[in-house]
Protein backbone atom coordinates (compact mmCIF):
# COMPACT_ATOMS: atom_id res chain seq x y z
CA UNK A 1 0.00 0.00 0.00
CA UNK A 2 1.48 3.37 -1.06
CA UNK A 3 1.63 6.07 1.24
CA UNK A 4 -0.67 8.91 0.79
CA UNK A 5 0.32 12.46 0.67
CA UNK A 6 -2.52 14.59 -0.70
CA UNK A 7 -4.31 16.65 2.05
CA UNK A 8 -7.84 15.99 0.91
CA UNK A 9 -7.51 12.13 0.43
CA UNK A 10 -5.91 11.69 3.64
CA UNK A 11 -9.07 13.78 5.38
CA UNK A 12 -11.59 11.52 3.38
CA UNK A 13 -10.05 8.87 4.18
CA UNK A 14 -9.07 8.45 7.65
CA UNK A 15 -11.86 6.65 9.15
CA UNK A 16 -10.90 7.65 13.03
CA UNK A 17 -10.70 4.26 15.10
CA UNK A 18 -11.21 4.29 18.98
CA UNK A 19 -8.90 1.72 20.53
CA UNK A 20 -10.27 0.19 23.80
CA UNK A 21 -8.72 1.22 27.39
CA UNK A 22 -7.24 4.30 28.79
CA UNK A 23 -3.90 5.07 28.42
CA UNK A 24 -0.98 7.27 29.91
CA UNK A 25 2.15 9.16 29.66
CA UNK A 26 4.79 8.21 32.18
CA UNK A 27 8.45 9.03 32.33
CA UNK A 28 11.42 6.60 33.87
CA UNK A 29 14.95 7.46 33.83
CA UNK A 30 16.35 4.11 32.49
CA UNK A 31 15.43 1.50 30.06
CA UNK A 32 11.77 0.67 29.64
CA UNK A 33 10.68 -1.46 33.22
CA UNK A 34 10.32 -5.11 33.29
CA UNK A 35 6.63 -6.47 32.44
CA UNK A 36 5.94 -3.69 30.88
CA UNK A 37 4.69 -3.04 26.99
CA UNK A 38 4.34 0.22 26.20
CA UNK A 39 2.79 1.22 22.87
CA UNK A 40 5.24 4.42 22.30
CA UNK A 41 8.56 5.07 23.67
CA UNK A 42 10.22 8.79 23.26
CA UNK A 43 13.58 9.25 24.11
CA UNK A 44 14.51 12.61 25.87
CA UNK A 45 17.15 14.24 27.76
CA UNK A 46 14.99 14.08 31.33
CA UNK A 47 14.50 10.12 30.86
CA UNK A 48 12.46 7.31 28.82
CA UNK A 49 8.86 8.52 28.18
CA UNK A 50 6.72 5.95 27.85
CA UNK A 51 2.69 5.60 26.50
CA UNK A 52 0.82 2.57 28.27
CA UNK A 53 -2.19 1.18 29.30
CA UNK A 54 -3.26 3.00 32.52
CA UNK A 55 -3.45 -0.68 34.42
CA UNK A 56 0.34 -1.67 33.60
CA UNK A 57 1.61 1.99 34.80
CA UNK A 58 -0.71 0.94 37.76
CA UNK A 59 0.85 -2.07 38.56
CA UNK A 60 4.03 -0.47 38.62
CA UNK A 61 3.58 2.54 40.40
CA UNK A 62 4.26 4.58 38.16
CA UNK A 63 2.86 8.09 37.76
CA UNK A 64 0.89 10.15 35.33
CA UNK A 65 -1.67 12.99 35.29
CA UNK A 66 -2.99 12.45 32.11
CA UNK A 67 -5.58 9.34 30.89
CA UNK A 68 -6.04 9.94 27.71
CA UNK A 69 -7.71 7.60 24.86
CA UNK A 70 -6.41 6.56 21.80
CA UNK A 71 -7.66 7.39 17.93
CA UNK A 72 -6.08 5.74 15.33
CA UNK A 73 -6.28 7.18 11.89
CA UNK A 74 -6.91 4.59 9.20
CA UNK A 75 -5.39 6.06 6.54
CA UNK A 76 -1.92 5.01 5.27
CA UNK A 77 0.00 8.70 5.83
CA UNK A 78 3.15 9.30 4.10
CA UNK A 79 5.33 10.35 6.99
CA UNK A 80 5.99 13.33 4.00
CA UNK A 81 2.44 14.45 4.40
CA UNK A 82 1.80 18.17 5.07
CA UNK A 83 -1.73 19.83 6.96
CA UNK A 84 -2.70 15.98 8.55
CA UNK A 85 -1.64 17.07 11.66
CA UNK A 86 -2.64 20.53 11.60
CA UNK A 87 -6.24 19.64 10.57
CA UNK A 88 -7.25 17.60 12.91
CA UNK A 89 -5.72 19.42 15.40
CA UNK A 90 -7.39 22.57 14.70
CA UNK A 91 -10.62 20.55 14.71
CA UNK A 92 -9.75 19.14 18.47
CA UNK A 93 -8.55 22.64 19.70
CA UNK A 94 -11.39 24.58 18.52
CA UNK A 95 -13.49 22.53 20.35
CA UNK A 96 -11.04 22.89 23.75
CA UNK A 97 -9.66 19.29 23.43
CA UNK A 98 -6.11 18.72 24.22
CA UNK A 99 -4.19 15.95 21.46
CA UNK A 100 -1.21 14.80 21.44
CA UNK A 101 -0.30 13.52 17.89
CA UNK A 102 2.18 10.15 17.41
CA UNK A 103 2.80 9.16 14.18
CA UNK A 104 3.39 5.51 13.05
CA UNK A 105 5.25 4.11 9.91
CA UNK A 106 1.73 3.85 8.63
CA UNK A 107 -0.65 5.31 10.44
CA UNK A 108 -1.30 8.60 13.13
CA UNK A 109 -2.51 7.75 16.13
CA UNK A 110 -4.62 10.82 18.42
CA UNK A 111 -4.25 10.83 22.17
CA UNK A 112 -7.01 12.90 23.67
CA UNK A 113 -8.69 13.04 26.97
CA UNK A 114 -10.56 9.76 27.71
CA UNK A 115 -13.75 11.35 28.99
CA UNK A 116 -14.00 12.83 25.62
CA UNK A 117 -13.55 9.99 23.07
CA UNK A 118 -16.43 9.73 21.43
CA UNK A 119 -16.74 13.20 21.12
CA UNK A 120 -13.47 13.64 19.40
CA UNK A 121 -14.19 10.66 17.59
CA UNK A 122 -17.61 12.58 16.06
CA UNK A 123 -15.75 15.60 15.51
CA UNK A 124 -12.82 13.74 13.22
CA UNK A 125 -15.57 11.99 11.55
CA UNK A 126 -17.58 15.12 10.77
CA UNK A 127 -14.35 16.55 9.23
CA UNK A 128 -13.66 13.47 7.16
CA UNK A 129 -17.11 13.62 5.78
CA UNK A 130 -16.87 17.24 5.28
CA UNK A 131 -13.36 16.63 3.20
CA UNK A 132 -13.39 18.34 -0.41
Amino acid sequence: MTPETDLAKLLAGMRPGLSPGRYVFTSVPGPVPAGLAPIVTVAEDEGLTLVLRQEEADAACLPYDYVAARITLRVHSALAAVGLTAAVSRVLAEAGLSCNVVAGFHHDHLFVPHEAADRAVALLTALAEGAP
